[in-house]
Protein backbone atom coordinates (compact mmCIF):
# COMPACT_ATOMS: atom_id res chain seq x y z
CA UNK A 1 0.00 0.00 0.00
CA UNK A 2 1.31 3.36 -0.72
CA UNK A 3 -0.10 6.83 0.98
CA UNK A 4 0.29 10.21 -0.30
CA UNK A 5 0.63 13.22 2.06
CA UNK A 6 1.47 16.82 0.76
CA UNK A 7 1.41 20.37 3.08
CA UNK A 8 -1.14 22.71 2.55
CA UNK A 9 1.79 25.08 0.36
CA UNK A 10 0.11 22.93 -2.24
CA UNK A 11 -3.58 23.08 -4.10
CA UNK A 12 -4.93 20.52 -5.19
CA UNK A 13 -8.58 20.13 -6.24
CA UNK A 14 -11.21 18.92 -3.15
CA UNK A 15 -12.44 16.15 -5.33
CA UNK A 16 -8.91 14.98 -5.91
CA UNK A 17 -8.25 14.84 -2.26
CA UNK A 18 -11.22 12.78 -1.52
CA UNK A 19 -11.13 10.36 -4.14
CA UNK A 20 -7.64 9.20 -3.26
CA UNK A 21 -7.46 10.47 0.76
CA UNK A 22 -4.58 12.54 0.46
CA UNK A 23 -3.36 13.21 3.62
CA UNK A 24 -2.35 17.32 3.57
CA UNK A 25 -0.17 18.46 6.62
CA UNK A 26 -1.18 22.11 7.49
CA UNK A 27 1.35 24.95 7.56
CA UNK A 28 0.42 27.66 10.32
CA UNK A 29 -1.03 30.81 9.48
CA UNK A 30 -0.37 33.68 11.84
CA UNK A 31 -2.68 36.92 11.78
CA UNK A 32 -2.79 39.55 14.31
CA UNK A 33 -0.82 37.97 16.56
CA UNK A 34 -3.77 34.71 16.55
CA UNK A 35 -2.71 31.14 14.81
CA UNK A 36 -4.60 29.23 12.87
CA UNK A 37 -4.12 25.52 10.94
CA UNK A 38 -4.25 26.26 7.43
CA UNK A 39 -7.55 24.06 6.54
CA UNK A 40 -8.09 23.10 10.05
CA UNK A 41 -9.35 25.96 11.85
CA UNK A 42 -8.94 28.62 9.28
CA UNK A 43 -11.36 27.96 5.96
CA UNK A 44 -10.45 29.84 2.75
CA UNK A 45 -14.18 31.49 2.55
CA UNK A 46 -13.39 32.86 5.68
CA UNK A 47 -9.71 34.00 5.29
CA UNK A 48 -10.97 35.71 2.00
CA UNK A 49 -12.62 37.98 4.02
CA UNK A 50 -9.99 38.54 6.85
CA UNK A 51 -8.04 39.96 4.22
CA UNK A 52 -10.44 41.86 2.18
CA UNK A 53 -10.45 43.86 5.61
CA UNK A 54 -7.18 43.50 6.90
CA UNK A 55 -4.63 46.52 7.17
CA UNK A 56 -1.48 44.19 7.88
CA UNK A 57 -0.64 41.04 6.10
CA UNK A 58 -0.72 37.69 7.93
CA UNK A 59 2.50 35.69 8.39
CA UNK A 60 3.05 32.41 7.66
CA UNK A 61 5.16 29.43 9.72
CA UNK A 62 6.15 25.74 8.57
CA UNK A 63 4.61 22.42 9.69
CA UNK A 64 6.82 21.84 12.33
CA UNK A 65 8.38 18.02 13.03
CA UNK A 66 6.09 16.88 15.91
CA UNK A 67 2.82 17.23 13.17
CA UNK A 68 5.23 15.14 10.81
CA UNK A 69 6.13 12.44 13.38
CA UNK A 70 2.34 12.30 14.94
CA UNK A 71 1.08 11.45 10.90
CA UNK A 72 4.31 9.26 10.12
CA UNK A 73 3.60 7.19 13.10
CA UNK A 74 -0.34 6.20 11.76
CA UNK A 75 1.31 3.91 9.38
CA UNK A 76 2.89 0.55 10.06
CA UNK A 77 5.73 -0.64 8.11
CA UNK A 78 3.64 -2.42 5.53
CA UNK A 79 2.48 1.11 4.02
CA UNK A 80 4.93 3.10 2.07
CA UNK A 81 4.69 6.56 2.55
CA UNK A 82 5.24 9.40 0.04
CA UNK A 83 4.89 12.98 1.81
CA UNK A 84 5.21 15.51 -1.84
CA UNK A 85 6.57 18.67 -0.33
CA UNK A 86 5.98 22.31 -1.56
CA UNK A 87 9.64 23.94 -2.03
CA UNK A 88 11.87 23.44 0.33
CA UNK A 89 13.84 26.77 -0.66
CA UNK A 90 10.42 29.02 0.58
CA UNK A 91 9.59 26.63 3.93
CA UNK A 92 11.30 25.21 6.60
CA UNK A 93 8.66 22.41 6.18
CA UNK A 94 10.46 19.78 4.45
CA UNK A 95 13.03 19.94 6.96
CA UNK A 96 10.62 19.49 9.26
CA UNK A 97 9.40 16.36 7.33
CA UNK A 98 13.16 15.14 7.17
CA UNK A 99 13.96 15.82 10.69
CA UNK A 100 10.80 13.46 11.72
CA UNK A 101 12.09 10.68 8.94
CA UNK A 102 15.15 10.30 10.20
CA UNK A 103 13.72 9.55 13.86
CA UNK A 104 13.33 5.70 12.45
CA UNK A 105 10.25 5.88 10.02
CA UNK A 106 12.30 4.20 6.90
CA UNK A 107 8.55 3.32 5.34
CA UNK A 108 8.76 7.38 4.68
CA UNK A 109 9.43 8.92 1.21
CA UNK A 110 9.82 12.78 1.05
CA UNK A 111 9.64 14.87 -2.49
CA UNK A 112 10.87 18.05 -2.84
CA UNK A 113 8.89 19.70 -5.98
CA UNK A 114 10.54 22.93 -5.31
CA UNK A 115 7.79 24.03 -5.90
CA UNK A 116 4.18 25.95 -4.63
CA UNK A 117 0.90 26.14 -4.92
CA UNK A 118 -0.90 24.68 -8.10
CA UNK A 119 2.47 23.31 -9.08
CA UNK A 120 3.61 21.25 -6.39
CA UNK A 121 -0.41 20.28 -6.54
CA UNK A 122 0.39 18.77 -10.09
CA UNK A 123 3.42 16.28 -8.50
CA UNK A 124 0.56 14.96 -5.96
CA UNK A 125 -2.28 14.28 -8.64
CA UNK A 126 0.71 12.21 -10.89
CA UNK A 127 1.65 10.59 -7.74
CA UNK A 128 -1.81 9.84 -7.10
CA UNK A 129 -2.55 8.67 -10.73
CA UNK A 130 1.01 6.45 -10.17
CA UNK A 131 -0.51 4.59 -7.51
CA UNK A 132 -3.91 4.23 -8.78
CA UNK A 133 -2.11 2.66 -11.82
CA UNK A 134 0.19 0.36 -9.37
CA UNK A 135 3.30 1.78 -10.12
CA UNK A 136 5.92 0.93 -7.25
CA UNK A 137 7.05 3.84 -5.27
CA UNK A 138 10.76 4.04 -6.83
CA UNK A 139 9.02 4.52 -10.16
CA UNK A 140 6.50 7.12 -8.61
CA UNK A 141 9.29 9.52 -7.30
CA UNK A 142 11.98 8.71 -9.95
CA UNK A 143 8.83 10.35 -12.70
CA UNK A 144 8.51 12.83 -10.14
CA UNK A 145 12.05 13.99 -10.20
CA UNK A 146 11.68 13.78 -13.89
CA UNK A 147 9.11 15.98 -14.04
CA UNK A 148 10.74 19.00 -12.43
CA UNK A 149 12.06 20.59 -15.49
CA UNK A 150 8.62 20.51 -17.12
CA UNK A 151 6.17 22.08 -14.67
CA UNK A 152 5.50 25.85 -15.25
CA UNK A 153 3.47 27.64 -13.20
CA UNK A 154 2.71 31.37 -13.94
CA UNK A 155 0.34 33.84 -11.76
CA UNK A 156 -0.79 37.21 -11.02
CA UNK A 157 -2.49 39.29 -8.74
CA UNK A 158 -5.07 41.97 -8.85
CA UNK A 159 -3.83 44.65 -6.70
CA UNK A 160 -0.03 45.45 -5.54
CA UNK A 161 -1.39 46.72 -2.08
CA UNK A 162 -1.00 43.28 -0.50
CA UNK A 163 1.87 42.64 -2.20
CA UNK A 164 3.18 46.36 -0.20
CA UNK A 165 1.38 45.55 3.04
CA UNK A 166 4.04 42.71 3.02
CA UNK A 167 7.24 44.38 2.54
CA UNK A 168 7.67 43.31 -1.39
CA UNK A 169 7.46 46.46 -3.04
CA UNK A 170 7.59 49.97 -1.83
CA UNK A 171 4.28 52.18 -1.43
CA UNK A 172 5.33 54.25 -3.98
CA UNK A 173 5.93 51.29 -6.71
CA UNK A 174 2.47 49.99 -5.18
CA UNK A 175 0.56 53.23 -5.60
CA UNK A 176 2.41 53.99 -8.93
CA UNK A 177 1.05 50.59 -10.29
CA UNK A 178 -2.44 50.36 -9.17
CA UNK A 179 -3.02 54.19 -11.14
CA UNK A 180 -1.13 52.81 -14.04
CA UNK A 181 -3.69 49.19 -13.41
CA UNK A 182 0.33 47.69 -13.71
CA UNK A 183 -0.27 43.22 -13.04
CA UNK A 184 3.42 41.54 -12.34
CA UNK A 185 3.01 38.07 -13.99
CA UNK A 186 5.24 35.70 -11.68
CA UNK A 187 6.58 32.10 -11.64
CA UNK A 188 7.80 29.57 -9.67
CA UNK A 189 11.90 29.85 -10.28
CA UNK A 190 13.88 27.38 -8.23
CA UNK A 191 11.47 27.15 -5.49
CA UNK A 192 10.84 30.82 -4.93
CA UNK A 193 8.26 33.09 -6.53
CA UNK A 194 10.28 35.67 -8.92
CA UNK A 195 8.56 38.10 -11.35
CA UNK A 196 9.24 37.42 -14.88
CA UNK A 197 7.24 40.68 -16.63
CA UNK A 198 4.32 42.79 -15.87
CA UNK A 199 1.53 43.62 -18.06
CA UNK A 200 -1.29 46.89 -18.23
CA UNK A 201 -4.72 45.95 -17.75
CA UNK A 202 -6.58 42.50 -16.64
CA UNK A 203 -6.97 41.59 -20.07
CA UNK A 204 -3.52 41.71 -20.82
CA UNK A 205 -2.92 38.96 -17.75
CA UNK A 206 -5.36 36.20 -19.31
CA UNK A 207 -3.62 36.37 -21.97
CA UNK A 208 -0.21 36.50 -21.26
CA UNK A 209 -0.41 33.89 -18.71
CA UNK A 210 -1.89 31.47 -21.93
CA UNK A 211 1.17 32.73 -23.89
CA UNK A 212 3.49 31.23 -21.17
CA UNK A 213 2.21 28.01 -21.31
CA UNK A 214 1.68 27.60 -25.12
CA UNK A 215 5.36 28.74 -25.60
CA UNK A 216 6.40 25.80 -23.45
CA UNK A 217 4.06 23.07 -24.24
CA UNK A 218 2.38 24.06 -27.74
CA UNK A 219 -0.86 24.87 -29.13
CA UNK A 220 -2.13 20.91 -28.39
CA UNK A 221 -2.66 20.23 -24.61
CA UNK A 222 -4.79 17.23 -24.51
CA UNK A 223 -1.94 15.09 -22.81
CA UNK A 224 -1.21 17.52 -20.26
CA UNK A 225 -2.92 17.94 -16.81
CA UNK A 226 -3.38 21.51 -15.76
CA UNK A 227 -4.51 23.30 -13.32
CA UNK A 228 -5.94 27.11 -12.76
CA UNK A 229 -6.58 28.40 -9.81
CA UNK A 230 -7.94 31.91 -7.85
CA UNK A 231 -8.84 32.65 -4.70
CA UNK A 232 -12.32 34.62 -4.20
CA UNK A 233 -11.98 36.00 -7.72
CA UNK A 234 -13.66 32.83 -9.31
CA UNK A 235 -15.11 35.18 -12.15
CA UNK A 236 -11.52 35.69 -13.40
CA UNK A 237 -10.95 31.83 -13.17
CA UNK A 238 -13.47 31.33 -16.28
CA UNK A 239 -11.88 34.43 -17.93
CA UNK A 240 -9.04 32.61 -18.00
CA UNK A 241 -10.30 28.96 -19.23
CA UNK A 242 -11.99 31.04 -21.62
CA UNK A 243 -8.81 32.35 -22.65
CA UNK A 244 -6.88 29.34 -22.83
CA UNK A 245 -9.97 27.46 -24.54
CA UNK A 246 -9.16 30.10 -27.46
CA UNK A 247 -6.02 29.60 -27.78
CA UNK A 248 -4.96 26.28 -27.46
CA UNK A 249 -6.59 22.91 -27.44
CA UNK A 250 -7.29 21.69 -23.74
CA UNK A 251 -7.60 18.12 -22.20
CA UNK A 252 -7.43 17.29 -18.41
CA UNK A 253 -7.91 21.19 -16.63
CA UNK A 254 -8.97 21.18 -12.99
CA UNK A 255 -9.74 24.01 -11.08
CA UNK A 256 -8.83 25.08 -7.23
CA UNK A 257 -9.02 28.17 -5.12
CA UNK A 258 -6.10 28.93 -3.88
CA UNK A 259 -4.96 28.13 0.00
CA UNK A 260 -4.62 30.76 2.52
CA UNK A 261 -0.86 30.14 3.21
CA UNK A 262 -0.59 31.19 -0.70
CA UNK A 263 -3.07 34.04 -0.25
CA UNK A 264 -1.21 35.32 2.72
CA UNK A 265 1.51 37.09 0.59
CA UNK A 266 -0.45 37.81 -2.63
CA UNK A 267 -3.97 38.57 -1.55
CA UNK A 268 -7.39 36.92 -1.77
CA UNK A 269 -7.25 38.49 -5.60
CA UNK A 270 -4.54 35.77 -7.32
CA UNK A 271 -5.35 34.16 -10.33
CA UNK A 272 -2.93 31.25 -12.00
CA UNK A 273 -2.12 28.64 -13.97
CA UNK A 274 0.46 25.60 -14.09
CA UNK A 275 0.67 22.87 -16.26
CA UNK A 276 2.86 19.58 -16.46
Amino acid sequence: MIKILCDSMSDIPLDIIKKYNIGIIPLTVIFKNKEYLDGDNLIKDEFYKMLRRADMMPKTSQATYHQFETEFKKYDKSTEVLYIAGSSSASGTYQSAMLAKNDGYNNVHILDTQNLSMGSGLFVIKACEMVEKGYSINAIITTLEELKANVEVAFSVDTLEYLKMGGRISATKAALGNLLSIKPILEIEDGLVVQKTQVRGKKQVYSTLAKIISEKFGKDLRDKTIIIGCGDNSEDLETLKESLEKEMTIGNIYSVNIGCVICAHTGPGVIGISCV
